[in-house]
């Protein structure tokens, strides 16, 4: 996975190597899945769940960037994976379902300097944006014309602009689909 997906792709930091290397992948997949844990795409779990490509968590986590100063909230897309790969590396490390913080489920007075979606979406809701700081960075999948890819943002004037980093394959949340609608 570190020489033929990760190195290859251009993640090359040891921090994001290192945390790829300790937190083994086979142990956040159900038994019959643990054999699929390094081939280099996404696993579905459930319709809810998924393990998503080593090179999208690598890419993740250069892009995120995370450190001791960091309060960081994840969006979980079913695993604990990710959660895994960042704890040891920030401050502070809260998460949440994407179907708990698409609903607008995050605790009250939540602060977070660094907020990781676990997963592509379509729309970021006003409450999971409101409970990051003035500053505060934001690193997802993001689904555009039925493309994904890696993202990132800051919080700027109260505003969260998500702009696309390059195309990756990233499964996509539902929980955060813009609904339906028809134009001209």
């Amino acid at each position: 996975m570190i020489d033929s997906q990760l190195r290859t792709s251009g993640v090359n930091e040891e921090f994001a190597l290192a945390r790829m290397l300790a937190v083994p992948r086979e142990e956040f997949l159900p038994d019959d899945k643990a054999s699929l844990a390094y081939i280099d795409r996404s696993i579905a779990i459930s319709d809810d769940a998924h393990l998503g490509s080593p090179l999208f968590y690598g890419k993740l986590l250069l892009e995120a960037d995370p450190d001791k100063s960091d309060n960081v909230l994840i969006v979980e897309g079913g695993t604990g994976y990710l959660a895994a790969l960042i704890r040891p590396l920030v401050g502070q490390l809260d998460t949440i379902s994407s179907a708990d913080a698409s609903a607008g489920k995050v605790a009250k007075n939540a602060s977070y300097s660094l907020m990781v979606i676990d997963g592509a979406i379509e729309q970021l809701p006003d409450g999971l944006a409101g409970c990051v700081t003035e500053g505060g960075r934001i690193v997802s999948g993001l689904l555009l014309r039925q493309v994904t890819r890696l993202a990132s943002g800051r919080k700027v004037a109260d505003q969260i602009s998500l702009q696309p980093v390059e195309d990756l394959g990233i499964p996509v949340l539902h929980d955060f689909d813009k609904p339906k609608s028809w134009t001209f």
